[in-house]
């Protein structure tokens, strides 16, 4: 298993409510050129966590950093003009986003959570992730 130190945290950059499946994801981030999703879970609406990208696996998510971290999606990010950001967590959504999250940082301590926003030009995830979760985070 590859050694991680980061969990990261992004949304689709789809309007509020829209259901985005990981197929779709996949389709995208193959239309880009990367050998599949680039995410290792995404939490769609209703809350359901799906595996995307194995963990063993980099993953294709945050330039710099996909050696190191686990990409975590969740369905969302824009209001339904999809042009302006905005944090679009259904209440399902946040619970297993916190759920997986918490799992993530049991299971690789020392981990640290942070949003895409703090290493790219982008909103996403539309929410401060590195705030929300940082009580999460197991230390070694």
């Amino acid at each position: 298993m590859r050694t991680i130190t980061e969990i990261i945290v992004h949304c689709t950059a789809t309007p509020r409510g829209r259901a985005v499946t990981v197929r779709e994801i996949d389709a995208w981030h193959r239309a880009r050129g990367f050998s599949g999703i680039g995410y290792h879970y995404v939490v769609g609406l209703d809350g359901r966590v799906m595996a995307g990208r194995t963990e063993e696996r980099s993953g294709a998510h945050c330039l710099g950093h996909n050696a190191r971290s686990i990409g975590v999606c969740y369905v969302g990010g824009l209001e339904k003009d999809a042009r302006t950001p905005a944090d679009t967590r259904t209440p399902a959504q946040r619970k297993a986003l916190r759920a997986l999250v918490a799992e993530l940082c049991r299971r690789f301590p020392g981990a640290e959570v942070h949003g895409h926003r703090e290493f790219a030009a982008k909103a996403c995830p539309c929410f401060d992730a590195r705030a929300e979760y940082k009580s999460l985070e197991v230390p070694v």
